[in-house]
């Protein structure tokens, strides 16, 4: 039987676990963000049962992987979880603040102890502190009466570690024999566990490396009271252990114990009295359906680990029951996935295929190769004769259509909804507000809205702050929302939407708004000159200096002047603008606006002189032929031209980049109107060349930064054209 049990465990340890960790800590992470969403929804003064069962599945799902892949401290603390959110789903207890408080705190210990794991910096510091407050909590005290952890002994191995016992004591007093089941709650959950009775148990444990890991089991049946006793133990060999116990708790709660000390596939149970699986070929570290099992051995193994199947000894099957499977009818079981793993969906095929952000990138940069390849195919049929080359050029032209799907189903890739960033910051604002003694409630509109991903990961710091912004310096104390008649709660907005080819992205906020003589007062004092004919927009502006802040004092959470200015940069640097518009009593909005990727956009190409230059689609307006005389000069060089009774500022491109002009050119006879920033330029150029897709290439970190240019692209001919920074154009007609 040893060598049995031998050959299982080789078998068994050929499964190499290590392949799904990026999956589980994907998955993890997912949980935790689910679970964190539905904890900051949860009215604790009337908790939906949904609510709760959902919260509590995300911290099992998270455990179960944790104790599978061997992360003892993960599945520890979300043991803890568990049994506090068991309770309150059975609403054996009444949902608290602190009980809130305590599981988002285990949510953010969570995120660390599994970035250690992620990163291979294993289990990091003691958590127990932690363990204790939701011990607890789900006992009926509160999170500051919590019992102080008790050190483990000195001799013990620090797998038994006495916290771990008292840890999860409370859910063996669960399995203890009760009394009938009594009838549900009006969510739909007992009150009370079922018990199976007690029983001549078999828990075989092995192979281990060290025979002292055994012990730490030994000490859970002599340490939890109700949880059964150990009348006799053997060993096999010089690595596994027997212990032959009475107990009434059930398989899967005893599972949930011994994995504190050891691995799951190192523990069997077995109902005294029974031939054991492993003479049958099962043993150790099989997993039901796993590659190389024999498939009688995977559905011996299947049906001794399946909670509540073993019969009592001597107990004999009850009438009706299935006779025992042929050979054939095994093999087909052992084939179908754990259902206590997969839930009601094992059986549905996945909607969803994770991929590596670098396989995206990757194939961005081919489809923006093919989009140039095909602008040059498109320019050199034009010399075609198109009765001679009908066929070619009707390719062509197919081909011309392909790409722009392809372009734009490949960029839809890389776009992902702005719910990514808006979710951070419920969570974010609750504590802050917290700290901050305020009331602050978070409305999001336009979750589904899509930006790139690229620029998602790069928007959310200047949105964090400006929502730190909003609830530090504009919302008020509740008692001075109270004396002004306002709600004490304030509102913080976050809204996203499209517009054109821009998303616009605005924060909001109900409090107290931004003063001008305030602002005026504090430009001055930093000898920023600030006359009082300045507009409101050039005041609300002023924020944006280097080391404006108008805070009384500085704190831990903002008042140091290093943020709006770094905010604005940082937008700009994206391509994008930020405006300020405010009431002073009643709140304040700061809007910014975004181009919707930074990969390929669609342009008009325009030639002044011998160059040609590419101007951003969505900033063109329109464009007309104008006479030299119809271009009107006032003050100081400045020139103006008249479109339907609005003047319009004119810039010279040959002028702005210095292009040298010829006889051969002639003057630029045509004007095109673009917008940005909310005003018009007209730009004097020679020749509209079309419209056609360009590839983005940054300019900068392949060369340096020019002003006025935004990036460049390659032409189907070859050459490099630059794409002009409409935004900045703009600017410097103001100057």
């Amino acid at each position: 039987m040893g060598e049995l049990m031998n050959e299982g465990t080789n078998l068994g340890n050929d499964f190499d676990l290590t392949q799904f960790y990026a999956i589980f800590f994907e998955e993890a992470g997912e949980n935790l963000d689910q679970m964190e969403q539905m904890l900051l929804a949860v009215d604790v003064n009337a908790a939906d049962d949904e609510e709760l069962n959902a919260i509590f599945r995300c911290a099992h799902s998270i455990k179960g992987g944790a104790a599978t892949f061997g992360f003892a401290d993960v599945a520890e603390l979300t043991h803890q979880m568990e049994s506090l959110l068991d309770k309150l789903r059975r609403h054996e207890l009444k949902p608290t603040a602190a009980m809130v408080d305590v599981l988002l705190e285990s949510s953010d210990a969570l995120r660390g102890l599994l970035g250690r794991h992620q990163t291979g910096g294993g289990e990091g510091p003691s958590n127990h502190e932690l363990v204790a407050r939701i011990y607890a909590l789900a006992n009926g005290g509160d999170a500051t009466s919590a019992p102080q952890p008790v050190a483990p002994a000195a001799s013990a191995p620090a797998v038994t570690a006495a916290p771990i016992v008292q840890a999860v004591a409370e859910l063996v007093v669960d399995t203890a024999p009760v009394a009938p089941v009594a009838p549900a709650t009006p969510g739909g959950m007992p009150a009370a566990r079922p018990s199976q009775g007690e029983r001549q148990l078999d828990i075989h444990i092995g192979p281990l490396a060290s025979l002292a890991m055994a012990d730490g089991i030994a000490e859970l049946f002599r340490d939890i009271p109700g949880l059964g006793q150990i009348e006799r133990q053997s060993t096999e060999g010089d690595t596994h252990r027997i212990f032959h116990v009475r107990t009434s708790a059930s398989d899967a709660d005893l599972m949930d114990l011994f994995t504190f000390h050891v691995g799951k596939d190192q523990i069997r149970l077995q109902v005294s009295g029974e031939a054991a699986p492993a003479a049958e070929g099962a043993d150790f570290g099989f997993f039901e359906g796993a590659p190389g099992v024999p498939p009688e051995a995977a559905a011996a193994a299947a049906q001794a680990s399946a909670p509540g199947q073993a019969l009592p000894a001597g107990e004999a099957a009850p009438a009706g029951a299935t006779a025992p499977a042929t050979p054939a009818t095994t093999a087909t079981t052992a084939a179908k996935p754990d259902q206590r793993a997969g839930g009601a969906s094992a059986g549905l095929e996945s909607t969803t295929l994770r991929v590596s952000v670098s396989k995206v990138d990757q194939l961005i940069n081919l489809v923006g190769e093919l989009v140039i390849t095909q602008a040059m195919l498109a320019q050199k049929s034009r010399d075609l004769e198109p009765s001679v080359n009908q066929a070619l050029l009707a390719g062509l032209a197919d081909l011309d259509r392909n790409t722009r799907d392809l372009q734009e189903a490949v960029m839809s890739i890389r776009m992902i909804p702005m719910s990514v960033v808006f979710n951070r910051f419920p969570r974010m604002l609750r504590d802050l507000a917290s700290k901050l003694g305020k009331k602050v409630e978070l409305v999001t509109h336009g979750e589904a809205t899509e930006l790139d991903k690229g620029l998602v990961e790069k928007i959310t710091d200047p949105l964090t702050h400006l929502i730190r912004n909003s609830c530090d310096h504009g919302i008020e104390l509740p008692a001075d929302r109270r004396a002004k008649g306002k709600n004490e709660t304030g509102t913080i907005t976050l809204s996203a939407t499209h517009q054109g080819g821009s998303i616009l992205i605005e924060v909001r906020d109900d409090g107290r708004g931004l003063s001008r003589e305030k602002l005026l007062t504090k430009a001055r004092e930093k000898g920023i000159d600030a006359p009082d004919s300045m507009s409101d927009a050039e005041v609300w502006g002023l924020i944006f200096a280097p080391g404006f802040s108008t805070a009384a004092e500085v704190t831990d959470v903002s008042g140091r002047g290093v943020g709006m200015d770094v905010v604005k940069k940082n937008i700009t640097a994206l391509g994008g603008t930020v405006e300020i518009d405010s009431a002073e009593g009643y709140g304040m909005r700061v809007s910014v606006r975004l181009p919707l990727t930074l990969a390929i956009m669609d342009g008009m190409s325009v030639r002044v002189s011998d160059e040609v230059y590419i101007l951003p689609l969505a900033s063109v307006i329109e464009s007309f032929q104008i006479k030299p005389k119809e271009i009107n000069t006032v003050a100081q060089g400045a020139r103006v031209v008249k479109v339907r009774e609005e003047f319009m500022p004119v810039i010279e491109l040959e002028q702005v980049f210095q292009v040298p002009r010829f006889e051969h050119n002639g003057n630029s006879p045509i004007m095109v109107v673009i917008e940005a920033d909310g005003s018009r330029v007209a730009l004097m150029v020679d020749e509209l060349l079309g419209q056609q897709q360009v590839v983005i290439k940054n300019l900068e970190s392949n060369y340096r930064k020019v002003p006025n240019v935004s990036g460049a692209t390659i032409l189907g001919d070859g050459k490099v054209a630059l794409i002009l920074d409409t935004s900045g154009l703009v600017r410097r007609s103001r100057h």
